[in-house]
C-alpha cells in the first residue's frame, strides 16, 4: 500500500486574498495536525501530517512562511519522512486584480525519493473572483530549480532546470462554517518536455469553535523525472488565529 506526502509547495497562500485590509498590519498563525491509522490483526500502518503557517499582511504586501512534515510507517517500515518549507511575498496594487509574487522553497521527501530540492522564482497572479466567501486565483511564473533525486537505490540524478509554474487556487466558504479549498500546481521544465511536477491539495474544514476546525485533506504529488507519485488522505484538526 502506497503512502504519501505533502505536496510540494505550499506556496503563495495569502490571507489578504480572502479579506480586505486597511493600512494596519495583520498577522495569521495556522497549525494543522492530521493523520490516519490503520491496524488489523495482520497489518498496521499510519501517517501523520503537521503543518505550520505564519503570515504578515499589509495593504500592498504580504509575507508568508510555511513548513510541513509528514511521517509514516507501514508494517514498521518507513514510508514517509517528508519535509518542505517555503517563504513567499505578494505585492498588490490597490484596486487591481493583477499582482506579483516571489518565492523560495526547500523540500526533501523519502516517499518521492527527493533527497533535496530548492526552487526560487517570481511571477504574476490574477484574482478572477475575490470575495470573502468565494475566491478563484490563477498565477504563472518562472522558477529556477536545483535538485538531487534518487532514480534507483544506487543512482542519483543531480540537476538544475528552469520551470514554468502554473497555479490554480479556489476557496469557498459556506455560512462561515464550512470551507472547501484547493491549490494545484503544474510545473513543466523548459528544457525537457517529459519533465514535470504535479501537486494538488484539497481541504474540507468544518468550524467547531471560533479558532478550531475539523479538517479532511486529500493530497497528490507526481514527479515524472524519477517516476514517483503518492496520495495521502488524512483527517484532523486545524487551529487558526488572526491578530
Amino acid at each position: 500500500m502506497k503512502r504519501s506526502i505533502l505536496p510540494l509547495l505550499i506556496t503563495c497562500f495569502s490571507t489578504s486574498s480572502f479579506a480586505q485590509f486597511n493600512d494596519s498590519t495583520f498577522y495569521m498563525v495556522r497549525y494543522t495536525a492530521t493523520g490516519i491509522i490503520n491496524r488489523t490483526n495482520e497489518a498496521s500502518s499510519y501517517a501523520i501530517n503537521n503543518a505550520l503557517r505564519f503570515s504578515i499582511t499589509k495593504k500592498k504586501i504580504t509575507f508568508n512562511s510555511a513548513s510541513s512534515w509528514v511521517y509514516g510507517e507501514q508494517q514498521h517500515q518507513l514510508t514517509n519522512n517528508d519535509f518542505s518549507t517555503a517563504l513567499d511575498a505578494n505585492w498588490y496594487r490597490p484596486g487591481k486584480k493583477l499582482y506579483y509574487w516571489g518565492l523560495g522553497t526547500f523540500e526533501s521527501s523519502y516517499s518521492l525519493k527527493v533527497n533535496n530540492r530548492v526552487q526560487m522564482g517570481a511571477g504574476i497572479a490574477y484574482k478572477l473572483v475575490d470575495r470573502p466567501d468565494f475566491f478563484i486565483n490563477l498565477s504563472d511564473g518562472i522558477l529556477y530549480e536545483f535538485a538531487n533525486l534518487e532514480l534507483t537505490d544506487s543512482t542519483k540524478d543531480i540537476y538544475s532546470t528552469f520551470r514554468n509554474s502554473f497555479r490554480f487556487r479556489f476557496r469557498y466558504v459556506y455560512r462561515d462554517r464550512i470551507t472547501l479549498e484547493n491549490i494545484s500546481f503544474l510545473q513543466n521544465s523548459l528544457q525537457e518536455s517529459d519533465d514535470y511536477i504535479i501537486s494538488t491539495t484539497t481541504n474540507v474544514s468544518v468550524r467547531l469553535v471560533k479558532w478550531i476546525s475539523f479538517t479532511s485533506s486529500l493530497k497528490y504529488n507526481k514527479v515524472t523525472r524519477n517516476r514517483r507519485d503518492n496520495l495521502l488522505v488524512t483527517f484532523g484538526i486545524t487551529a487558526e488565529k488572526y491578530f
